[in-house]
């Protein structure tokens, strides 16, 4: 599962982050007299960047490795990872809330009128992103922390 994440969620987030940052800044830098509000979203979409390269960083240093430890039977590091896994939930409710925030401002992602092939490409990626964000946090909060969570209590048991 850990593998599957990093495919399908992480690495391709390291490649779509930086390029929505560019879009978010040309579109802000273009139509900002136009929308204001425009400003919000590059500044967002940077925030957003930055919170989710340092919480992929986190679990792919210390999480993940100490879940495979624990599959494979390492009791040393059986013990410690609700901590871990409290803070990264936690970076996850920040991120919903700051997509929940580019949703709202941008009307749902919906393109004006006078929007641009970039606003548009903009738009089109930060709602592939949420739509994606979704699954990936249902993943790692639904799926991989609880089953972490088990193998942890049943190491720490024995």
């Amino acid at each position: 599962m850990i593998d599957h994440i990093v495919a399908t969620y992480h690495d391709p987030l390291r490649e779509e982050l930086p390029r929505l940052q560019r879009m978010a800044e040309k579109v802000a830098e273009v139509h900002g007299t136009k929308a204001a509000y425009l400003g919000q979203v590059a500044d967002i979409v940077d925030a957003l960047s930055a919170d989710l390269l340092t919480h992929m960083r986190k679990e792919e240093a210390v999480l993940f490795p100490a879940i495979r430890a624990i599959e494979k039977g390492d009791a040393c590091d059986a013990g410690w990872v609700v901590a871990p896994i409290s803070v990264m939930e936690h970076d996850h409710e920040q991120a919903g809330a700051l997509l929940s925030e580019l949703r709202g401002l941008t009307g749902g992602y919906g393109s004006p009128a006078w929007g641009c092939a970039t606003l548009r490409a903009l738009y089109q990626g930060l709602e592939e992103l949420e739509r994606s964000m979704h699954v990936h946090v249902h993943l790692e909060n639904n799926v991989l922390f609880p089953r972490a969570l088990q193998l942890e209590a049943t190491a720490v048991s024995h």
